[in-house]
């Protein structure tokens, strides 16, 4: 699927590309388009939002206040604004100015409902966070990973972020052929659902793998899913050979 670009790693070297960043800012202006560049990341948003919303049940906020999540690589705030709605004090890190800059439009054109949490935006990365001391009691990176550099790296970072017993979610593709024929050539190259380059196919993640480095950073895989697409939208399976999110907890 589309990502939501990302720039940070514990080596305070960036773990997206500029390249990568580039490719992102020049759908920023696009990204809220349903049936633009972005569709698919559109049709697939509630579900993943609500899949991470239900399993963070467990966390409870310090008193007086309501959970904080970190959505690194938020692009234009497509899954921000869901976790707003959904109740968490949401910020939104993206390294491209030009997604952050669509986000805050569309926040302005589109004001939030009284009752979602605080939603705010950042442009820059999260070893600016890092070095902050920021923590969050959930940290989110969807179809992000499999744009970074150094995934082990990524997945310290993200640990680093998440406060003791708060959770990270993770939804990425599993490095399969079917994934190839799918999420490359289909979606990319026959279809034009996605724009050519979106993917590189060999930096796709099986769940096994991720699991692995994320025990390396500190974190314990409690819940996985597949995400496939069931006419008329996407549903959770236990089919992880292609799109699968994943639930982290830290300590």
């Amino acid at each position: 699927m589309a990502s939501e670009t990302v720039s940070g790693s514990t080596s305070h070297r960036s773990s997206v590309s500029d390249s990568e960043i580039a490719h992102f800012s020049a759908l920023a202006k696009d990204w809220w388009n349903p049936r633009g560049p972005m569709a698919p990341l559109h049709a697939m948003n509630p579900l993943r939002t609500d899949w991470v919303a239900s399993r963070t049940t467990s966390l409870k906020p310090s008193e007086g206040k309501r959970l904080s999540l970190l959505d690194i690589g938020c692009g234009a705030g497509l899954a921000s604004e869901a976790f707003a709605k959904l109740g968490f004090e949401t910020l939104g890190l993206d390294a491209s100015p030009d997604g952050i800059e669509a986000a805050r439009a569309h926040q302005a054109t589109y004001p939030l409902p009284p009752s979602a949490a605080h939603l705010t935006y950042r442009n820059g990365s999260a070893e600016d966070l890092v070095e902050e001391g920021a923590e969050f009691d959930v940290v989110s990176a969807l179809e992000v990973i499999e744009h970074v550099n150094d995934p082990q790296d990524f997945l310290h970072m993200l640990a680093t972020l998440t406060r003791p017993g708060g959770m990270v979610a993770v939804s990425t593709m599993s490095r399969t052929p079917r994934s190839f024929a799918m999420a490359k050539l289909g979606a990319e190259y026959l279809l034009r659902m996605l724009p050519v380059g979106t993917h590189d196919w060999k930096k796709f993640i099986k769940p096994e793998e991720l699991a692995a480095m994320a025990r390396n950073a500190g974190l314990r895989m409690t819940d996985i899913a597949g995400m496939s697409y069931l006419p008329p939208r996407w549903r959770t399976t236990r089919d992880t050979g292609v799109n699968y999110i994943a639930m982290f907890t830290k300590g």
